[in-house]
């Protein structure tokens, strides 16, 4: 069994949490951005009141544990694997009871690369426990607004996971899926759900949009965050997500692995 000490000491090792690569620059921008209402930023959340750029620093402060220092501005953004191991406690108390009630469950990534492997072991253990994974949409057209212009990809499903690939790339040997802050992804599969008449989700699991979006829409979603993505953190503080881990979400994806193991554990759910 991996305790909350021998997690904590993989966090840091693996800097997961501690000090991280994401800069306090991306962050800063991020926060800029969120607070100029910029949707690539807002991801599906609807801010409600006003978030400025230091009320938005005083948050990911509290959240994640970065400098409250709005006089800081450049280095590596800082997480307290303190509140790293509590959120995560969260997350899996959010688990065991998904399994326990054999809720219907649907799990999705922007960052396949790297947390593919995290939210595909939940999505066995889920399953196992007597759980519905849903893949709604599989095959669907999404357009997404990207940096290079307006791109289409194809919503997919890889072990139970949501993700989205440019079209033709679904053979097997190429690459795992897009990296995408979108909420449109999640938007099309839950509309697709409700379409077919169902089953909707009762838990939405995931990171980026697939959080926001679906918290947004009135789902109870949680999910991982990085220091540069506030729009998970705001919608906790505003009730719409239940629980977001602060972590950087761009690791190796073998460093997730004994966090998978931990939140299986904590959940009852390690076969």
């Amino acid at each position: 069994m991996l305790t909350p000490q021998a997690l904590r000491a993989h966090l840091l090792a693996a800097r997961l949490a501690g000090i991280v690569a994401t800069s306090r620059e991306e962050s800063l921008r991020s926060y800029r951005l969120f607070a100029a209402g910029d949707p690539r930023v807002l991801i599906g959340i609807d801010p409600g009141r006003g978030w400025g750029q230091r009320e938005l620093i005083q948050l990911m402060a509290e959240k994640c544990g970065v400098s409250a220092d709005h006089r800081r501005t450049s280095g590596h953004d800082v997480i307290d694997p303190g509140r790293t191991l509590r959120a995560l406690d969260a997350f899996a108390e959010r688990l065991g009871a998904a399994a326990r009630r054999r809720a219907h469950v649907l799990l999705g990534t922007g960052h396949p690369h790297r947390l593919l492997g995290f939210y595909a072991a939940l999505a066995d253990a889920l399953s196992a426990a007597g759980c519905t994974v849903l893949t709604p949409a599989q095959g669907r057209c999404v357009d997404i607004l990207t940096r290079f212009g307006l791109r289409t990809y194809n919503l997919d499903y890889v072990r139970g996971v949501a993700l989205v690939r440019p079209p033709g790339t679904e053979r097997p040997g190429r690459e795992p899926g897009a990296h995408t802050h979108s909420p449109l992804p999640v938007r099309t599969a839950l509309a697709a759900a409700a379409e077919a008449g169902g089953p909707l989700p009762e838990l939405v699991i995931g990171d980026h949009g697939w959080v926001c979006g679906a918290g947004q829409l009135g789902f109870e979603a949680i999910g991982l965050g990085d220091t540069d993505d506030p729009a998970l953190f705001v919608g906790e503080a505003q009730g719409s997500v239940s629980v977001v881990v602060p972590l950087d979400d761009g690791v190796r994806s073998a460093y997730y692995r004994p966090l998978t193991r931990y939140v299986l554990n904590r959940a009852c759910l390690s076969q």
